[in-house]
């Protein structure tokens, strides 16, 4: 027997992905609620049961579309002993991850307009903020990178990679993008290891 909570889920998660398909195709302004039920196979009903507006559910689909970000970021560095490394495999899932047409339409180009930018930023540091101090924090306590002012400096890291991210989202040529994007980002990352002392000339 299906219980109520577990149907009520049910049809939250239909309502979700219904509208995730939708707003990713036809963007936020071009997507009916009506639209949105008819693909999810529920009621108008069902839908304010969950959802005060159209934009509580954008909110809802972005902050799905975020938690499947920081998953796949956190697969991408499963494994990597290295914490400089790890730093550069995270961004490059991140960038990667960035290139999926729903998360740039929906996340990057819509979102901050759709939220509003407090509420845009908000959330995505929710998600973001806290992985990305708890990488610099590792890797400052292992000597891979110099150990001051780690939260400055999680705030510049990410503002970075998600301006990297909405370059490739309007980016005509993705690929090129991408890979010019994921040498810039590589670049600043290994700006953060240890300066190390000149080598001394040999005397001949």
């Amino acid at each position: 027997m299906v219980t109520k909570a577990e149907q009520s889920e049910a049809t939250r998660g239909a309502l979700v992905g219904a509208a995730e398909e939708l707003f990713a195709e036809r963007g936020f302004a071009s997507t009916s609620t009506e639209a949105v039920v008819r693909a999810a196979g529920v009621t108008r009903g069902a839908l304010y049961h969950h959802f005060q507006d159209k934009t509580a559910l954008f909110q809802a689909v972005y902050e799905a579309l975020e938690e499947r970000l920081v998953e796949q970021v956190s697969a991408h560095v499963a494994g990597v002993s290295d914490p400089l490394d790890a730093l550069r495999r995270g961004a490059e899932g991140f960038l990667d991850a960035c290139l999926d047409p729903a998360v740039q339409r929906i996340v990057l180009l819509e979102g901050p307009s759709v939220l509003g930018w407090e509420r845009w930023r908000e959330i995505d540091q929710a998600y973001f903020l806290g992985l990305v101090t708890m990488s610099l924090q590792a890797a400052a306590e292992a000597g891979a990178i110099r150990a001051s002012g780690i939260e400055p400096l999680a705030h510049i890291l990410m503002g970075g990679l998600v301006e990297a991210a909405m370059l490739l989202a309007s980016a005509s040529e993705p690929d090129r993008a991408r890979r010019d994007v994921g040498a810039a980002v590589d670049l600043m990352i290994d700006g953060l290891a240890p300066t190390r002392p000149p080598a001394t000339r040999r005397r001949r």
